[in-house]
């Protein structure tokens, strides 16, 4: 999965502000990014849908400026070790009806990046 995933994995933190969080994922042109904690270890994702539910929420658009990951972030996420095989990840994809999966280290807790079923799609395509 290596070749899929980046060199260097986007990441951000729990106090990471809500604002600079979509300022990441719209820089980057991706549609989730791993939060993690001091010590490196995923603790959340925050997806764009999690973006557009804070939006979308009177009580809460009106913090937007004073939210953080930690606020927002989803805490239940499907995790891969980065030697998984990609039609191993497709079929997890499938089966659980997930969008994304994050990639973890070989410790199980550190985030490598996240696969999406779009970049599977576009590597499958590739082929």
């Amino acid at each position: 999965m290596g070749a899929l995933l980046p060199s260097e994995p986007i990441l951000v933190w729990p106090d990471t502000p809500v604002p600079e969080v979509a300022a990441v994922l719209d820089r980057a042109g991706i549609s989730s990014v791993p939060v993690v904690d001091w010590l490196g270890y995923l603790v959340g994702v925050v997806s764009e849908m999690d973006l557009l539910r804070v939006r979308a929420s009177d009580t809460l658009a009106v913090d937007w400026e004073r939210l953080c990951a930690r606020h927002v972030m989803s805490q239940a996420w499907f995790s891969v070790a980065s030697d998984t095989p990609l039609e191993h990840a497709v079929r997890l994809i499938e089966s659980l009806q997930i969008h994304r999966l994050v990639v973890v280290a070989d410790d199980g807790e550190s985030p490598l990046g996240v696969l999406s079923a779009t970049d599977l799609a576009r590597f499958m395509v590739g082929r």
